[in-house]
């Protein structure tokens, strides 16, 4: 039942206790500035979230937000160039590429520049308008927050939803992770709304926000995928051909809140019952507020199961 009343998430209620005297992480770090290819992956491509297997779509979700753990980061943030014009059609490995973002691949034959900060397709105006033409990516591994056990997934960031400052409420990663740092939470310690913008639908931008603190079980599983090989390998910069895939499906406004912890385990930290605003920095007065709905299962779960027959 939807309410006017929004529930702030506060770092300091409920506080598990995996959460109380630890350092911040390197995933934290790392999502705040500082692939050999999973499997299975979700890409943001044309505005809609899109579950890949082995380069082919077997899913897409209606909603406009998606609600995950993050469970590793690559260090860095890397770099790829492509002189030609991308072909969907005939997908091509990029013509210079750069892992840590700051030299070019050893592998790489037409090395642009020694150092990418002084490279020529790195001057503002090069790309297309006023953008680069060296295009930023941060690779991360995640998992459903409704299935934090399940399938390990690789979601790369373009530069537009790592980058910026926090607006009315909306978080791109990295000032995302500033303000979990500066309460001092762990990525991996809260749900996190993926949130598309839908002001621009011309280029595919995501917003971020946490949901509520983990369970200590869910915590605890947070952290064991995050050393696992389809974690690490989904946060690794490999050259590969792109996927070729293309959907559209209709705008959902509304958006209930996280999923709670599972049935059956001790909550630390009960879900709660309205969705959170975007996180506010602490020197705000009031938060932004939305309207709320009852969280349906029937549509992420259906995607879920389209999973199992992989």
């Amino acid at each position: 039942m939807a309410t006017n009343q929004v529930a702030v998430f506060n770092p300091s209620a409920n506080l598990p206790a995996y959460a109380k005297g630890r350092e911040l992480s390197p995933l934290t770090k790392a999502l705040a500035g500082g692939g050999a290819q999973t499997g299975k992956r979700i890409s943001v491509k044309g505005g809609v979230f899109r579950l890949i297997v082995d380069g082919k779509q077997v899913a897409a979700i209606d909603e406009r937000f998606l609600d995950v753990v993050f469970v590793n980061s690559s260090p860095k943030i890397s770099r790829t160039f492509y002189a030609e014009k991308f072909d969907e059609a005939n997908p091509s490995p990029p013509t210079c590429w750069s892992a840590d973002g700051a030299t070019p691949d050893t592998a790489c034959t037409a090395k642009q520049s020694p150092q990418c900060a002084t490279c020529p397709q790195n001057e503002k105006g090069s790309g297309n308008g006023d953008s680069r033409a060296c295009s930023y990516n941060q690779r991360t591994a995640v998992v459903l927050a409704n299935d934090i056990e399940g399938d390990v997934m690789q979601i790369q960031f373009a530069a537009t939803s790592i980058f910026g400052k926090e607006e009315n409420g909306n978080y791109p990663l990295q000032a995302y992770a500033r303000y979990l740092a500066a309460q001092n939470i762990n990525a991996n310690e809260v749900i996190t709304r993926l949130r598309f913008d839908t002001s621009n639908a011309a280029f595919p931008k995501l917003f971020f926000k946490p949901m509520r603190w983990l369970s200590n079980e869910e915590h605890d599983a947070a952290v064991t995928q995050g050393e696992t090989p389809d974690a690490l390998n989904a946060v690794q910069l490999t050259v590969a051909q792109q996927d070729k895939v293309a959907a559209k499906l209709p705008v959902q406004e509304e958006e209930p809140p996280a999923p709670p912890p599972k049935a059956g385990k001790k909550k630390e930290a009960p879900a709660q019952e309205e969705e959170p605003p975007a996180p506010e920095p602490a020197m705000r007065k009031s938060a932004a507020k939305e309207t709320p709905e009852v969280p349906s299962k029937g549509k992420l779960a259906d995607v879920l199961s389209k999973w199992d027959d992989e």
